[in-house]
This record gives C-alpha cells, structure tokens and sequence, in this order.
C-alpha cells in the first residue's frame, strides 16, 4: 500500500492553508499514494483563542474540510485529515481538535476527537493549556477500511500507552499520530515514543507532522512512519512537503508471531 505523509507548516488563516495542503495532496497522489495522511490542526495553528474564533467553523461549515472530501474523490484516495480545529456547541465555547477519515469517495468513514489534552509547561517561557481552549474526547476509535483497521489518534495521545493497547487488541493494523510536536519535546521524546507504540503494539505507526515556525509557537516536524518491528521506515526531517513509504500489512502478523505480547497479559495485584 503505497503511503503518504504530508509535512505542513500551517498559518493562522485556513484559506492559505488549504492550498498548500491540497497542492501536496496532489502531488502525493501523482506519485502513485493511495492513502495520504496530513499533520495535526491542518486547517489552523493558532495560540490565539480570539482568532480562532474568528476563521473556526463548525463540522458541518468547514471549509477545508468540504475541500478536502472533494479532492479525496476526485484523486480517488483514503485521506487522513489528521486533524481540523472546529467549533462546538459547548456551552464554555470550546473546540474540537478533531482527526477525520475520508474515503476514496469523498465520504467520513470516521471521526476521532483528541482524548488527552497538551496542558504542560515545559519551561519558564512555554508553557500550554490545550483545554483551556479544547475539549477532550471520551472514545477510542478504530476505524474498518478494505486495506486495514486504523487506530485513530493525536499528538499528545502518544504518551498514553494504555490508548494503543486497546486499539492493537482490538484489531488495529496501523496506528496514526497526526501531530504538531512542540521542538522541545520533540527533540527529547518523538522517535523514541513512536518507536515505542510500534514495538509494544506490532502495529505500523504513521504520524504526519506540523513543522517550523507558526504563529506564536514552533513545531518539530519529522515526520515518521515506524513498521511493526519499529524501524523507522521514513523520516521527513524538518521541510514541509510529501514522504512515500510502502506499508507491506503482511508485517504486522510477522511481529506479532514474533513476539506475541498482545495476547500476553496478566492479571496482578497491588502496589499498594
């Protein structure tokens, strides 16, 4: 299965965004990718909750979103939305931080809102608060398509091992971490927690990455697509743009076989 991972470095406003976005979709596509995934937040990276407000949408008004399902038909391709920042209707006002599957039809064959959210602080002068402005999800969502079952998860999520066990044991063949990986941390922990996830779950790990300088914060790029044995089958490095891999599922039985952890559990006591 031929596979794409868009590298992005989003703005603040989701019109530019888009065609940039929609730009490498087809050229991933025109490389012969039959299943893209795009980064975190791909319509808007923004610290400003009073801008979001101004250039968010609700699902149902989103225009990258409506965009993008027109392309995902027209190319003919699985598309990852990684995620969209989107409005609610909660009653505090805030968003959705939201992945989205679409089908080679244009259709959403499913959606995942971020369970744990980025509140840390990091040093004196980064710190951040993901819930003051989002609100978590509740449900782990595993996703059916012809070529596998898809984990669906985002950034943060990562350093929630539990998360990928329960997808892995429920079936997943390939685990997605769309993300926007602050530099710090990034540099200290992305490579070795996505190795990580594969290794414990013998699943593929693909996470498309935000990368560079955008409106009041850095991101890390490099973005990784891990095999079932982690090994890192591709590394972005730190330019926007498209990186193939192709994902042979075969794999995942293979590490699985190899070392079969998944179905080795046990029960324990304590600590107390």
């Amino acid at each position: 299965m031929k596979t794409a991972l868009i590298q992005l470095n989003s703005g603040d406003d989701p019109t530019v965004n888009i065609v940039s976005t929609q730009e490498f979709l087809r050229e991933a596509s025109g490389s012969g990718a039959q299943f893209i995934l795009t980064p975190e937040v791909t319509n808007c990276v923004s610290t400003s909750r009073d801008h979001q407000n101004k250039v968010l949408c609700p699902e149902n008004e989103d225009q990258t979103l409506f965009a993008l399902r027109q392309q995902a038909d027209t190319l003919n391709v699985w598309l990852l939305i990684g995620s969209l920042a989107i409005k609610t209707n909660d009653p505090d006002g805030r968003f959705a931080n939201r992945s989205f599957l679409i089908s080679p039809k244009g259709e959403v064959v499913a959606r995942y809102d971020k369970i744990h959210m980025f509140d840390v602080q990091i040093s004196e002068s980064e710190t951040y608060q993901e819930s003051k402005g989002y609100r978590p999800g509740s449900k782990a969502v595993l996703a059916q398509t012809p070529f596998a079952r898809i984990g669906m998860t985002i950034c943060y999520d990562l350093r929630f091992p539990h998360l990928y066990r329960t997808l892995a044991q429920a079936g997943a063949d390939i685990l997605t971490v769309p993300s926007a990986f602050s530099s710090i941390t990034g540099q200290a922990h992305w490579h070795s927690l996505l190795r990580a996830r594969a290794i414990e779950t013998g699943c593929f790990v693909l996470a498309p990455a935000q990368t560079g300088q955008h409106p009041g914060r850095r991101t890390f790029g490099h973005s990784l697509a891990i095999s079932p044995w982690g090994d890192i089958l591709v590394d972005a490095g730190t330019k926007a743009g498209i990186s193939l891999v192709d994902l042979h599922m075969e794999d995942v039985a293979k590490a699985r076989k190899r070392i079969a952890s998944l179905s080795h559990d046990r029960p324990f006591e304590g600590p107390e």
